[in-house]
Protein backbone atom coordinates (compact mmCIF):
# COMPACT_ATOMS: atom_id res chain seq x y z
CA UNK A 1 0.00 0.00 0.00
CA UNK A 2 1.19 3.50 -0.36
CA UNK A 3 1.03 4.53 2.73
CA UNK A 4 3.33 1.52 3.85
CA UNK A 5 1.48 1.25 7.46
CA UNK A 6 3.15 -1.06 8.81
CA UNK A 7 6.03 1.51 9.68
CA UNK A 8 3.69 4.20 10.32
CA UNK A 9 2.69 4.99 13.91
CA UNK A 10 -0.95 4.79 14.59
CA UNK A 11 -2.48 6.35 17.63
CA UNK A 12 -6.32 5.28 18.19
CA UNK A 13 -8.21 7.38 20.49
CA UNK A 14 -11.12 5.96 21.95
CA UNK A 15 -10.17 2.32 21.96
CA UNK A 16 -14.22 1.30 22.64
CA UNK A 17 -16.14 -0.91 21.03
CA UNK A 18 -15.42 0.19 17.56
CA UNK A 19 -12.14 1.52 18.02
CA UNK A 20 -11.43 -1.25 19.62
CA UNK A 21 -12.57 -3.71 16.77
CA UNK A 22 -10.35 -2.12 14.34
CA UNK A 23 -7.45 -1.70 16.72
CA UNK A 24 -7.59 -5.48 17.29
CA UNK A 25 -8.36 -6.34 13.03
CA UNK A 26 -5.11 -4.17 12.28
CA UNK A 27 -3.14 -5.22 14.49
CA UNK A 28 -4.33 -9.18 13.89
CA UNK A 29 -3.57 -8.43 9.77
CA UNK A 30 -0.13 -6.95 10.85
CA UNK A 31 -1.14 -4.43 9.19
CA UNK A 32 0.86 -2.05 12.12
CA UNK A 33 3.37 -2.98 14.64
CA UNK A 34 2.71 -3.08 18.25
CA UNK A 35 5.29 -1.03 18.78
CA UNK A 36 4.63 1.41 16.57
CA UNK A 37 0.92 1.64 18.22
CA UNK A 38 -1.18 3.53 21.23
CA UNK A 39 -4.33 4.31 22.24
CA UNK A 40 -6.89 5.85 24.98
CA UNK A 41 -9.45 4.48 27.24
CA UNK A 42 -11.40 6.40 29.93
CA UNK A 43 -10.71 4.23 32.68
CA UNK A 44 -7.21 2.96 34.06
CA UNK A 45 -8.63 -0.55 34.60
CA UNK A 46 -9.24 -1.05 31.19
CA UNK A 47 -5.53 0.90 29.71
CA UNK A 48 -4.02 -2.09 31.85
CA UNK A 49 -6.48 -5.05 30.59
CA UNK A 50 -5.31 -3.33 26.67
CA UNK A 51 -1.80 -3.26 26.83
CA UNK A 52 -1.72 -6.52 28.32
CA UNK A 53 -4.20 -8.19 25.95
CA UNK A 54 -2.42 -6.51 22.80
CA UNK A 55 0.98 -5.26 23.51
CA UNK A 56 0.63 -1.81 22.76
CA UNK A 57 0.91 1.48 25.00
CA UNK A 58 -2.32 2.38 26.22
CA UNK A 59 -3.48 5.36 28.86
CA UNK A 60 -5.97 7.93 29.41
CA UNK A 61 -4.01 10.93 27.49
CA UNK A 62 -4.78 11.67 24.58
CA UNK A 63 -2.47 14.59 24.03
CA UNK A 64 0.49 12.09 24.73
CA UNK A 65 -0.49 9.47 22.77
CA UNK A 66 -0.86 11.35 19.30
CA UNK A 67 2.22 12.56 19.89
CA UNK A 68 4.81 11.27 17.13
CA UNK A 69 2.07 10.02 15.52
CA UNK A 70 1.60 9.67 11.71
CA UNK A 71 -2.03 8.42 11.64
CA UNK A 72 -4.64 9.21 14.45
CA UNK A 73 -7.72 7.10 14.35
CA UNK A 74 -10.43 8.81 16.32
CA UNK A 75 -13.28 6.78 17.94
CA UNK A 76 -14.15 8.88 20.69
CA UNK A 77 -17.94 9.95 20.66
CA UNK A 78 -19.54 12.60 18.57
CA UNK A 79 -20.39 15.06 21.66
CA UNK A 80 -16.71 14.83 22.62
CA UNK A 81 -15.34 15.13 19.42
CA UNK A 82 -14.59 18.99 19.96
CA UNK A 83 -13.10 18.57 22.84
CA UNK A 84 -10.81 15.77 22.15
CA UNK A 85 -9.32 17.94 19.21
CA UNK A 86 -8.76 20.86 21.11
CA UNK A 87 -7.07 19.06 23.57
CA UNK A 88 -4.43 17.28 20.47
CA UNK A 89 -4.31 20.07 17.86
CA UNK A 90 -1.06 21.62 19.10
CA UNK A 91 0.48 18.30 18.51
CA UNK A 92 -0.32 17.45 15.33
CA UNK A 93 1.66 18.56 12.17
CA UNK A 94 1.70 18.55 8.44
CA UNK A 95 1.98 15.49 7.66
CA UNK A 96 -0.35 13.70 10.10
CA UNK A 97 -3.52 11.59 8.80
CA UNK A 98 -6.43 12.32 10.69
CA UNK A 99 -9.18 9.23 10.35
CA UNK A 100 -12.56 10.13 12.23
CA UNK A 101 -15.57 6.91 12.62
CA UNK A 102 -17.31 9.11 14.58
CA UNK A 103 -20.87 9.44 13.18
CA UNK A 104 -22.12 12.62 12.23
CA UNK A 105 -18.94 14.62 12.28
CA UNK A 106 -18.14 16.30 8.99
CA UNK A 107 -14.95 16.75 7.42
CA UNK A 108 -15.51 20.36 7.75
CA UNK A 109 -15.63 20.08 11.35
CA UNK A 110 -12.74 18.34 12.17
CA UNK A 111 -10.29 20.61 10.03
CA UNK A 112 -12.39 23.94 11.26
CA UNK A 113 -11.62 22.71 14.89
CA UNK A 114 -8.27 21.19 14.58
CA UNK A 115 -7.17 24.64 12.65
CA UNK A 116 -8.65 26.82 15.52
CA UNK A 117 -6.56 25.00 18.29
CA UNK A 118 -3.27 25.43 16.72
CA UNK A 119 -2.58 22.38 14.47
CA UNK A 120 0.87 23.38 13.16
CA UNK A 121 -0.27 23.26 9.80
CA UNK A 122 -3.92 24.28 8.35
CA UNK A 123 -4.10 21.93 5.77
CA UNK A 124 -4.70 18.69 7.80
CA UNK A 125 -5.61 15.55 5.84
CA UNK A 126 -8.94 14.72 7.44
CA UNK A 127 -10.79 11.69 6.50
CA UNK A 128 -14.11 10.76 7.82
CA UNK A 129 -15.21 6.82 7.56
CA UNK A 130 -17.92 4.68 9.17
CA UNK A 131 -17.02 1.15 9.12
CA UNK A 132 -19.16 -1.82 10.83
CA UNK A 133 -18.51 -4.39 13.24
CA UNK A 134 -18.21 -6.83 11.25
CA UNK A 135 -14.09 -5.36 10.75
CA UNK A 136 -13.69 -7.78 13.33
CA UNK A 137 -13.48 -10.77 11.50
CA UNK A 138 -12.34 -9.16 8.10
CA UNK A 139 -15.51 -8.33 6.45
CA UNK A 140 -16.54 -5.16 7.04
CA UNK A 141 -18.85 -2.96 4.68
CA UNK A 142 -16.73 0.91 5.34
CA UNK A 143 -18.02 3.88 3.78
CA UNK A 144 -15.77 7.13 3.23
CA UNK A 145 -14.91 10.37 2.36
CA UNK A 146 -12.26 12.34 2.08
CA UNK A 147 -11.88 16.15 3.56
CA UNK A 148 -10.66 19.17 1.54
CA UNK A 149 -6.55 18.19 2.03
CA UNK A 150 -7.02 14.34 2.00
CA UNK A 151 -5.24 12.22 -0.87
CA UNK A 152 -6.75 9.31 -2.87
CA UNK A 153 -4.25 6.42 -1.08
CA UNK A 154 -5.54 8.11 2.45
CA UNK A 155 -8.59 6.39 1.51
CA UNK A 156 -6.90 2.90 1.64
CA UNK A 157 -6.67 1.54 5.23
CA UNK A 158 -9.94 0.43 5.65
CA UNK A 159 -9.68 -2.12 2.62
CA UNK A 160 -7.72 -4.17 5.25
CA UNK A 161 -10.86 -5.00 7.24
CA UNK A 162 -13.03 -5.61 4.13
CA UNK A 163 -14.87 -3.81 1.56
CA UNK A 164 -15.16 0.51 1.29
CA UNK A 165 -16.93 2.34 -0.66
CA UNK A 166 -16.35 6.09 -1.68
CA UNK A 167 -19.45 8.11 -1.13
CA UNK A 168 -20.34 11.82 -1.32
CA UNK A 169 -20.17 13.08 2.56
CA UNK A 170 -23.46 14.07 2.29
CA UNK A 171 -24.69 10.32 1.83
CA UNK A 172 -22.36 9.48 5.21
CA UNK A 173 -25.13 9.51 7.86
CA UNK A 174 -27.49 7.14 4.86
CA UNK A 175 -24.00 4.85 5.27
CA UNK A 176 -24.63 4.89 9.30
CA UNK A 177 -28.16 4.16 9.29
CA UNK A 178 -27.71 1.37 6.59
CA UNK A 179 -24.25 -0.34 6.66
CA UNK A 180 -23.15 0.66 10.16
CA UNK A 181 -26.41 -0.33 12.25
CA UNK A 182 -27.45 -2.80 9.41
CA UNK A 183 -25.63 -5.49 11.03
CA UNK A 184 -27.91 -5.62 14.14
CA UNK A 185 -31.26 -5.40 11.68
CA UNK A 186 -29.09 -8.59 10.07
CA UNK A 187 -28.64 -10.32 13.59
CA UNK A 188 -32.42 -9.91 14.27
CA UNK A 189 -33.47 -11.63 11.35
CA UNK A 190 -30.69 -14.50 11.50
CA UNK A 191 -31.98 -15.01 15.12
CA UNK A 192 -35.10 -15.29 13.86
CA UNK A 193 -34.56 -17.92 11.24
CA UNK A 194 -32.69 -19.68 13.75
CA UNK A 195 -35.93 -19.58 16.50
CA UNK A 196 -38.21 -20.53 13.66
CA UNK A 197 -35.56 -23.73 12.46
CA UNK A 198 -36.33 -24.42 16.05
CA UNK A 199 -39.62 -24.19 16.07
CA UNK A 200 -40.19 -26.85 13.04
CA UNK A 201 -38.08 -29.05 15.36
CA UNK A 202 -34.30 -28.76 14.68
CA UNK A 203 -31.98 -28.60 17.22
CA UNK A 204 -30.74 -24.58 18.06
CA UNK A 205 -27.25 -25.12 16.97
CA UNK A 206 -28.26 -26.32 13.74
CA UNK A 207 -30.97 -23.85 13.25
CA UNK A 208 -28.27 -21.40 13.96
CA UNK A 209 -25.81 -22.64 11.47
CA UNK A 210 -28.24 -22.87 8.59
CA UNK A 211 -29.58 -19.47 8.96
CA UNK A 212 -26.09 -18.25 9.32
CA UNK A 213 -24.65 -19.75 6.29
CA UNK A 214 -27.69 -18.85 4.76
CA UNK A 215 -27.66 -15.48 5.25
CA UNK A 216 -23.89 -15.29 3.92
CA UNK A 217 -24.52 -17.24 1.06
CA UNK A 218 -26.90 -15.03 -0.24
CA UNK A 219 -25.29 -12.18 0.66
CA UNK A 220 -22.16 -13.59 -0.98
CA UNK A 221 -24.22 -13.88 -4.14
CA UNK A 222 -25.78 -10.64 -4.51
CA UNK A 223 -22.25 -9.17 -4.48
CA UNK A 224 -20.18 -12.27 -6.91
CA UNK A 225 -22.70 -11.73 -9.36
CA UNK A 226 -24.42 -8.42 -8.83
CA UNK A 227 -27.93 -9.59 -9.82
CA UNK A 228 -30.30 -7.75 -7.85
CA UNK A 229 -32.01 -9.52 -4.59
CA UNK A 230 -35.38 -8.86 -6.68
CA UNK A 231 -34.18 -11.66 -9.71
CA UNK A 232 -32.20 -14.01 -7.03
CA UNK A 233 -35.20 -14.32 -4.66
CA UNK A 234 -37.37 -14.88 -7.76
CA UNK A 235 -35.13 -17.99 -8.64
CA UNK A 236 -36.06 -19.33 -5.58
CA UNK A 237 -39.38 -19.17 -5.58
CA UNK A 238 -41.08 -21.91 -7.38
CA UNK A 239 -44.92 -21.90 -8.48
CA UNK A 240 -47.20 -22.74 -5.91
CA UNK A 241 -44.39 -23.81 -4.11
CA UNK A 242 -43.28 -23.71 -0.23
CA UNK A 243 -41.09 -20.39 -0.76
CA UNK A 244 -43.73 -18.50 -2.20
CA UNK A 245 -46.00 -19.21 0.89
CA UNK A 246 -43.11 -18.02 3.21
CA UNK A 247 -42.94 -14.64 1.22
CA UNK A 248 -46.78 -14.07 1.63
CA UNK A 249 -46.44 -14.60 5.31
CA UNK A 250 -43.60 -12.01 5.14
CA UNK A 251 -45.42 -9.59 3.23
CA UNK A 252 -48.71 -9.47 5.64
CA UNK A 253 -46.20 -9.03 8.34
CA UNK A 254 -44.62 -5.73 6.52
CA UNK A 255 -41.09 -7.10 7.20
CA UNK A 256 -39.90 -5.22 3.70
CA UNK A 257 -41.51 -1.46 5.15
CA UNK A 258 -40.58 -2.40 8.49
CA UNK A 259 -36.83 -2.67 7.54
CA UNK A 260 -36.89 0.35 5.81
CA UNK A 261 -38.44 1.98 8.16
CA UNK A 262 -35.90 0.96 10.49
CA UNK A 263 -32.86 2.51 8.07
CA UNK A 264 -34.46 5.65 7.71
CA UNK A 265 -34.91 5.76 11.21
CA UNK A 266 -31.38 5.10 12.13
CA UNK A 267 -29.89 7.69 9.28
CA UNK A 268 -32.26 10.13 10.87
CA UNK A 269 -30.88 9.79 14.13
CA UNK A 270 -27.08 9.60 13.03
CA UNK A 271 -27.33 13.17 12.03
CA UNK A 272 -28.12 14.67 15.51
CA UNK A 273 -25.63 12.89 17.51
CA UNK A 274 -22.86 15.40 17.23
CA UNK A 275 -25.41 18.13 18.43
CA UNK A 276 -26.47 16.18 21.66
CA UNK A 277 -24.87 17.39 25.45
Amino acid sequence: MPLRLSEKKLSVLGAGKLGGILLRAYLKQGLFKAKNVTATVKHGEKATALTKELGVSVSGDNRQAVKDADIILLGVKPQVVAEVLKEIAPEIGSKVLVISVAASVPTSYLEQHLASNGAKNGSVAVVRAMPNTPAAVGCAMTGICRGAHARAEHLEMFDAVGRTVVVDEKNMDAVTGLSASGPAFAYIILESLAEAGVKVGLPRDVATLLAAQTMKGSASVVLETGDHPALLKDSVTTPAGCTIDGILELEEGKLRVTLIKAVVKATSRAGELLFEK
